[in-house]
Order: structure tokens, then C-alpha cells, then sequence
């Protein structure tokens, strides 16, 4: 008499351990099924951002490009200003000299006759030193030629004469001056050269 509830009672706990395993399997199939739903919405929402900090990025390259070549145009404007307005310091200079010039002249028209002369002379002499000292503080200087040995990178010849004191191949006489800034020719110097003394 006591199998029969014995029975009974298995009979109920493999119904029991029955019904739990289809309560887990359904609970297990709907979270799988939840999960993969909200899979694919993370992978939906993944490739909307990633196309949106696609267009972000391609936006920012284009901006660059577009400040890189404004940065481009700006510099070269820039480049061309200070080469077109590079001499402006040495025109101020030298306007400088001019206006002393007019008023020298001015000077001398105003002197009487005796002093005119003498007045212009020292006036324009000063005015030639003002130059001078202009063009050394812009590097411009005179290139030696007067007695000194023959170099066509500074000098022109323009004709050449016998002189009995200066050897052949020198400068005898300096036509007109040359001068260079800095190390580059700004004109060559005009000279005439000597053949030597002639006797041979």
C-alpha cells in the first residue's frame, strides 16, 4: 500500500520537473529571441552612427582642404606683396635725398650770384654723401675698379688704351661706377683697360 503513493508522488515530480523544463526552454527561447532582436537593433543603430562620423569626418577633411588652400592662396598673396613693395624702405630713403636736393636748388636760386655757386656746390656735395650713405645702409656699395685687376664678373669694358704706369689687364680709367648689393651686381662698372705701356 505504500508504493502506490509512492508512485503517485514521482508520477507528479516528472510532471513537475517536466513542466519546469518547458517553462525554462520557452523562457530560454523568448531571451534568445530578445537578444537577437536587440542585436540587430545595436548593429541598426551601430551602422547609423558609423555613417554619421563617416559624414562628420568627410566634412572635416573638406573643411581642412578647403582652410589648407585659403592658407595657400593667403601666403602667396602675402609673398607677392613683399616682393612687389620689398625696395619701400630704400624709395623713403631716397625721397629723403630728393626733397634735400629741391631744396638745395631753392638755396641757389635765392643766393646771389657770388654765393650761388659755392652754396650749390657744397649743397650737392653733402647731397652726394646723404646718397651714399643711403645706399650702405641698404648693402648697396661701390665695386672697386680704379687700378684693380680686370674681372668681367664686375666690370665692362668699354674700350681699352696703352698707359705707360698701369700694367696690361688692369683698370685704367672707370667710365662709370658699379655697385652691387650684397654679393649680387646691381650694375657692372664701365671701364677702360690698359694695354700696358705699349713699347712692346
Amino acid at each position: 500500500m505504500n508504493e502506490q503513493p509512492n508512485e503517485e508522488l514521482q508520477s507528479e515530480d516528472e510532471q513537475l520537473d517536466s513542466q519546469v523544463d518547458a517553462s525554462l526552454e520557452n523562457e530560454t527561447a523568448a531571451n534568445d529571441e530578445a537578444f537577437a532582436e536587440a542585436g540587430e537593433e545595436t548593429r541598426d543603430e551601430e551602422m547609423i552612427r558609423l555613417r554619421g562620423e563617416v559624414e562628420d569626418a568627410s566634412k572635416r577633411v573638406l573643411q581642412a582642404q578647403a582652410e589648407a588652400e585659403n592658407f595657400r592662396k593667403r601666403l602667396r598673396r602675402d609673398t607677392e606683396d613683399q616682393l612687389k613693395f620689398a625696395g619701400m624702405p630704400l624709395v623713403t630713403d631716397i625721397l629723403q635725398v630728393r626733397d634735400n636736393l629741391l631744396r638745395a636748388i631753392d638755396a641757389a636760386n635765392s643766393a646771389g650770384n657770388g654765393e650761388s655757386a659755392a652754396g650749390l656746390t657744397e649743397g650737392v656735395t653733402m647731397l652726394c654723401k646723404q646718397l651714399d650713405d643711403v645706399l650702405a645702409k641698404h648693402a648697396i656699395k661701390e665695386i672697386p675698379a680704379e687700378g684693380e685687376l680686370f674681372d668681367p664678373n664686375f666690370h665692362e669694358a668699354i674700350s681699352q688704351m696703352p698707359h705707360p704706369e698701369i700694367a696690361s689687364g688692369m683698370v685704367a680709367h672707370v667710365a662709370t661706377p658699379g655697385f652691387q648689393m650684397h654679393d649680387r651686381v646691381v650694375r657692372p662698372a664701365q671701364v677702360v683697360v690698359s694695354t700696358g705701356d705699349g713699347s712692346a
